[in-house]
């Protein structure tokens, strides 16, 4: 009996709660859940501390939870999911293509491309005339991997 007693206490059912939630964050996406776990470890360490009331501990467990979802869910998703190529990047200058001369390496034909050679990297490239293998082009802009050519 006094072993149960012991797997009653508020610090470790919060704990428990906290790192099944966690863990089911692994299983569901959205990267929210966490958040929760994260709540509710945060209760768990103030039980194991002071001896608060069941309300006070859900109003912490809530209280916690969603400001460090608030807080943190923007910036841990950027680090967990990484570059997402559908939007553009704000940071990236793109006036470092626009006005640069480039040699094409390959023929670029309207609407199937060629490819071009930048900063000693070959390019997709697009044009809206045909451009000769060996013709310096000026980039006029550029759409993900592939940078837009005009003849000079």
């Amino acid at each position: 009996m006094e072993t149960i007693k012991e797997f009653l206490k508020p610090e470790l059912i919060w704990f428990l709660i906290g790192i099944v939630l966690l863990v089911a964050e692994f299983v569901m996406p959205g990267l929210i859940v966490a958040f929760f776990g994260l709540g509710a470890c945060i209760v768990a360490v103030i039980c194991f501390f002071a001896d608060i009331s069941l309300n006070a501990q859900l109003i912490i467990f809530i209280v916690a939870s969603v400001l460090s979802l608030l807080l943190l869910r923007k910036w841990l998703k950027g680090i967990f999911l990484g570059h997402t190529s559908s939007k553009q990047n704000l940071k990236e200058d793109i006036s470092e293509f626009t006005g640069q001369k480039v040699v094409v390496k390959e023929k670029i034909v309207p609407n199937i491309g060629g490819k071009v050679e930048f900063h000693g990297t070959n390019w997709h490239a697009q044009a809206d005339e045909e451009i000769e293998a060996g013709t310096v082009v000026e980039i006029i802009g550029k759409d993900n991997l592939t940078l837009k050519v005009k003849s000079i």
